[in-house]
């Protein structure tokens, strides 16, 4: 049998998809988390509950939705609320499982910039900033980051912190008294980092020919492994089919990535 081809966002999506369990309740936004959710709902995870920080809840879109206010989000919905109501009484008081998260840079904490790049008064790049990831990152029981794996993006400090991981560590992020638990873990091109004790990430499984080297290279600081870093599974045809001929068909989050 020839081996499967896949694109790095396929590879992200997949393993991503693979986290969730059956039965969460994940805050997801557009994009390759979007499809991440989609497709653990297609194959593993039939009874994720979606919710969009528009104010939609249980939503089983009819088409791919091209932003967080695209009609069809509502297509199935089990609720649709105000948005006040989809951080207050949903996320606030731990109601949201997963949380997916992304950012122009992730550092060794877990910390995510999403606001510029560069000094803030005279960034070299504005981005456009929090949305609703600064409280998700708070509050939600557990947040997946996904991210391509370059060292510009994974720096030792972020130039700028829009949403927190675990801050200079766990116990400072714990003195805060936020009740999330923070990044539990990142899925890149590469592979997968997870916090250690301290809260630091640490390189813990890596994909399909991938290497410690090429994670190295691409890390802004020494990132140290776990005692055994595991082995992804490569993504199935059945997966990379529904991707392409059903969840993204047109390619606008899958194409030349």
């Amino acid at each position: 049998m020839p081996e499967l081809s896949y694109t790095a966002s396929e590879l992200m999506c997949i393993n991503a998809a693979r986290l969730l369990r059956d039965g969460d309740v994940v805050f997801v936004g557009v994009g390759l988390p979007n499809l991440a959710c989609n497709l653990a709902r297609r194959t593993h995870a039939p009874n994720l509950q979606l919710i969009y920080e528009a104010g939609v809840i249980g939503a089983r879109p009819a088409r791919l939705p091209l932003s967080i206010g695209d009609p069809t989000l509502v297509s199935g919905a089990v609720s649709v609320c105000g948005m006040f109501d989809i951080f207050s009484q949903y996320l606030q008081r731990g109601n949201i499982d997963v949380g997916f998260l992304g950012g122009a840079q992730i550092d060794r904490f877990g910390n995510i910039n999403a606001t510029v790049i560069g000094d803030y008064q005279k960034p070299k790049v504005r981005l456009p900033g929090s949305g609703g990831s600064q409280e998700i990152a708070g509050w939600a029981n557990r947040c997946y980051i996904m991210t391509p794996h370059q060292k510009r993006r994974f720096p030792e400090k972020v130039d700028f912190a829009t949403s927190a991981g675990f801050l200079g560590g766990r116990a400072q992020r714990e003195a805060t008294g936020a009740r999330g638990g923070g990044p539990v873990l990142v899925v890149t091109n590469l592979g997968t980092l997870e916090p250690d004790e301290s809260g630091e990430l640490i390189l813990t499984a890596l994909h399909p020919g991938c290497t410690v080297e090429q994670v190295q290279e691409n890390t802004g600081w020494a990132i140290r492994t776990a005692p055994v870093i595991r082995a992804t599974e490569p993504p199935l045809e059945s997966e990379l089919k529904l991707l392409r001929e059903e969840l993204d068909p047109g390619g606008i989050y899958l194409k030349g990535s």
